[in-house]
C-alpha cells in the first residue's frame, strides 16, 4: 500500500504546489523589496539576486522534477490494483492526505520565518541527498511491483489477498513506506532549512498513523501468520523500528 490522492492525482497536486509557491514566493519578494527593480534605491543587480534567493534552488528543483516523475509511475500502476472488499473511510484517508500534502509544501516550498538551517549550505549534501532520493524512489518502485494487485492506495482488503514476503518485504515490513520517508528525509537534507525539517516530523506522524491503522487490518486479515511476521521484520527500519 502507499500514498496517492483518490480524486486528485499526485502529478496535478505537484504542478499545484509549484504554481502555488511561485506566486507565494513572488508575492513575498513584492512586499519585501517594494515591488520591482526601480523601487527605492535597490540596483538591478540586487533585485536580480533578490529573486534569485526567493526562487527554489536548483537541488530543490531536482527533487520536484523526480517527484513528479514517480507520482506519473504511481498513478499508471494504480490502475493495475485488484478488486477490493473493503476500505478505509473516506474520513480517515483525507486525514492521511491533508497531512502528506502539509509535509510536502513544508519540506519543498520556503517559508517566511523557518529559513534558519540545521545543516550546512554544501553542494556536497545537496549532491548526497539527491542521490539518496533516486536510491530511495527506486525502492518504492521495487517493493511496489512485488505487491503487484495487492496494493491500495488507501488501507484496503483485496480479493484473494495475499502476504508478501519476498525482496525488501523480508527486511522489513512497509518498505514503501519506508522509501517515502527515506525520500522526503533526502529532501530535508537537500533544503537543510528548518522547514523541510519541520515537513520531514509531520510526514512521519502521517506514516507511522497509517501503519499503525493498516496493521490492525493485516492482523486481522492474515491472524497468527502475520503476528509471527512482525515479530521476525521490523517495520520500517531494518533491527531498529
Amino acid at each position: 500500500m502507499a500514498d496517492v490522492s483518490v480524486r486528485i492525482s499526485p502529478l496535478r497536486r505537484f504542478l499545484a504546489y509549484c504554481l502555488a509557491g511561485g506566486v507565494i514566493g513572488w508575492a513575498w519578494s513584492h512586499v519585501r523589496h517594494g515591488g520591482g527593480p526601480s523601487a527605492g534605491s535597490h540596483s538591478l543587480r540586487e533585485f536580480v539576486l533578490s529573486r534569485a534567493q526567493a526562487s527554489f534552488p536548483p537541488g530543490i528543483l531536482i527533487s520536484i522534477a523526480l517527484l513528479c516523475l514517480f507520482s506519473l509511475y504511481w498513478e499508471a500502476a494504480a490502475g493495475r490494483a485488484a478488486e477490493t472488499k473493503s476500505q478505509e473511510s473516506r474520513w480517515s484517508r483525507s486525514i492521511h492526505l491533508m497531512l502528506v500534502s502539509a509535509a510536502q509544501l513544508l519540506l519543498l516550498f520556503p517559508v517566511p520565518g523557518l529559513r534558519a538551517r540545521f545543516l550546512p549550505d554544501a553542494t556536497g549534501l545537496v549532491v548526497a541527498g539527491i542521490m539518496l532520493e533516486i536510491l530511495f524512489l527506486v525502492l518504492a518502485v521495487w517493493a511496489r511491483q512485488l505487491l503487484g494487485r495487492n496494493w491500495s492506495g488507501a488501507i484496503a482488503v483485496k480479493l484473494d489477498q495475499q502476504l508478501i514476503r519476498s525482496g525488501p518485504y523480508r527486511f522489513v515490513r512497509h518498505p514503501i513506506y519506508s522509501a517515502l520517508l527515506g525520500a522526503y528525509a533526502s529532501i530535508a537534507v537537500i533544503s537543510g532549512e528548518l522547514h523541510a525539517l519541520l515537513g520531514l516530523l509531520l510526514v512521519c506522524v502521517a506514516y507511522w498513523r497509517k501503519i499503525q491503522l493498516e496493521e490492525q487490518v493485516l492482523n486481522t486479515l492474515f491472524g497468527p501468520v502475520y503476528k509471527e511476521y512482525c515479530s521476525a521484520v521490523r517495520a520500517v527500519i531494518p533491527r531498529v523500528l
